[in-house]
């Protein structure tokens, strides 16, 4: 009898993988803002010419946030699975995993506070010393 886990090869992985990409692009809207914002960060890095480690920098941010929202999302699905009763130790869980969420949104808006402040504060202050 084979097993509900049965090892499965790189394309069916990849497969899984995307799907679940698209699952968490198609229901949850904090996902959907996630992506959107990064596309502005990626827009905004290509208008300033940030360099390779900048690059670095802002790419791992925006991947931590969206790896963040996926294992929210995952975890929330599961404790939809588990039980649609309130339950004050999967509350605990989805909280938590809000909170990592929150904590690698947060990290990521001061990577690129670092990376772009300074370039958009020599944006500016050169806008204001043209007469």
């Amino acid at each position: 009898m084979r097993g509900r886990f049965r090892p499965h090869s790189w394309w069916h992985k990849f497969a899984h993988a995307f799907r679940g990409m698209r699952r968490a692009l198609r229901t949850q809207h904090s996902f959907a803002v996630h992506l959107a914002v990064a596309a502005v960060v990626v827009l905004v890095a290509s208008v300033l010419q940030v360099t390779s480690a900048e690059w670095g920098l802002l790419v791992l941010a925006i991947g931590l946030v969206l790896a963040a929202e996926t294992f929210n999302t995952a975890i929330e699905s599961l404790a939809r699975a588990v039980d649609t009763a309130f339950h004050p130790r999967l509350r605990d869980a989805l909280d938590m995993a809000s909170a990592a969420v929150l904590l690698a949104a947060g990290t990521a808006v001061v990577v690129g506070l670092i990376v772009f402040l300074p370039r958009l504060f020599v944006l500016v202050s050169g806008f204001a010393l043209q007469p």
